[in-house]
């Protein structure tokens, strides 16, 4: 569950009501509940704690400092993908060998601060990847652990777009193709290959996939003799935007944990929108209301370079009013909620039955503190929104919102055109 309730008439996040967030720091914004974050992350370490995992919660998924600093206090890992990421991980104090670094394409300089910096583990995804921190690891005469990242060929029953352990995605290794490299270790000198890795997709809501893909990787250990100490498991864990009946932490456990324990190897986690995406919502408030022969629209200050979820995945995110006592009594209508973008696809509801609103009302879009701001441009030159985190009854601003001076920011005009 998660801290955004109803007290009375208003929508609050813990113990702050987000109208007074909103009266100070402006509309469209991020907000995010540093309790349920941590819920979160504990009931996924309760739920393991059999086995004493490492968890590395997903960078990509919410990449603020405070979200990052909150998590690594408590003893999370990080799971990154960039340069750009491992540089944030190392600003909020994150233990190097508590991260692990997966991706398909880092570039030398990446993997070569990666290694100064003595990280856990790189995940490896192809064998020209595995050659190059090889020849990075000899220039820099440095032996660095790594992990290969198994394509099991699973189908997890989730977008396309976040399936990643099916045949035909470019993440991955085939089980042939990790064998043979195995099989030739020598290759690779200084190199410790020390781990598989597996992260079949996201937004998963039962067992079954994770089930699978674990057996096929620990049978393929098993016949193939091969040894290893790590076994990642990625992450994927669905949560509930609508109507969806995800599996809880502990149900998953309950399903995978003998397979985990039989293995006896060292287990890591991935985990990303199960413990940030219900932590966080994006207020945004209401500019006009417009009726047209076939559509009722209500048109917000927050759209797709905000939160384009919706827009790219037609994903669906609740949306509810922060003050209801207005609408009391009165029958809600059918109408998209879109924003500001000069786009047909720049919406956040459509077809979605919200009680009348009219304009300055603020409106709270949930589970959005996944992939949220992490995912927003500038597009049609708009500054990105502010970041915002309750904590034990006061609110902070983690991220101030931007300005049209930052929009420019690193842009020159060549003197030929002055």
């Amino acid at each position: 569950m998660h801290e955004f309730k109803y007290r009375g008439n208003e929508l609050y996040c813990e113990d702050v009501g987000i109208s007074t967030i909103a009266a100070s720091v402006g509309t469209p914004f991020y907000l995010y509940s540093y309790k349920t974050l941590l819920d979160h992350y504990d009931k996924l370490r309760d739920a393991f704690s059999s086995v004493r995992p490492l968890i590395c919660f997903s960078v990509k998924s919410n990449s603020n400092l405070a979200v990052l600093r909150a998590l690594v206090k408590s003893g999370a890992g990080l799971d990154i993908v960039s340069g750009g990421e491992l540089y944030r991980a190392r600003h909020v104090g994150a233990d190097p060998k508590k991260i692990v670094y997966a991706g398909v394409g880092k570039r030398r300089d990446e993997i070569a601060d990666a290694i100064r910096a003595g990280i856990l583990l790189f995940n490896i995804e192809s064998k020209e990847e595995l050659e190059e921190i090889q020849r990075v690891a000899a220039s820099l005469r440095k032996r660095v652990n790594v992990a290969l990242r198994i394509n099991p060929d699973v189908v997890p029953h989730t977008h396309a777009y976040v399936a990643t352990g099916k045949g035909g995605s470019k993440f991955g290794l085939d089980f042939e193709t990790v064998y043979g490299i195995f099989a030739s270790r020598k290759r690779y000198p200084d190199l410790n290959i020390r781990g598989v890795h597996i992260h079949i997709g996201s937004q998963i809501l039962d067992a079954a996939p994770f089930e699978k893909a674990i057996k096929k990787v620990l049978a393929f250990i098993k016949s193939r003799r091969i040894s290893v100490d790590y076994f990642n498991i990625g992450g994927g864990l669905g949560i509930i935007y609508s109507m969806e009946h995800p599996q809880t932490a502990r149900s998953f456990a309950g399903r995978i944990l003998p397979l985990l324990k039989r293995s006896g190897l060292k287990i890591i986690l991935e985990p990303g929108r199960f413990i940030s995406g219900n932590s966080g919502v994006l207020v945004t408030k209401v500019l006009y209301n417009k009726t047209t022969p076939r559509k009722r629209f209500v048109i917000v200050d927050g759209g797709m370079s905000d939160l384009i979820r919706p827009s790219l995945y037609e994903a669906h995110h609740n949306i509810v009013p922060v003050i209801t006592d207005r609408e009391a009594g009165r029958h809600p209508q059918k109408v998209d909620v879109v924003g500001p973008i000069c786009e047909s696809g720049d919406f956040l509801a459509r077809d979605r039955l919200l009680p009348p609103v009219e304009r300055g009302d603020l409106l709270a879009v949930m589970g959005a503190g996944a992939y949220g701001f992490t995912m927003s441009s500038n597009y049609n030159s708009r500054p990105r929104p502010a970041e915002v985190m309750v904590i034990k009854g006061k609110f902070y601003v983690v991220r101030e919102r931007e300005s049209y001076s930052d929009l420019v920011r690193g842009e020159k005009i060549p003197k030929e055109l002055r």
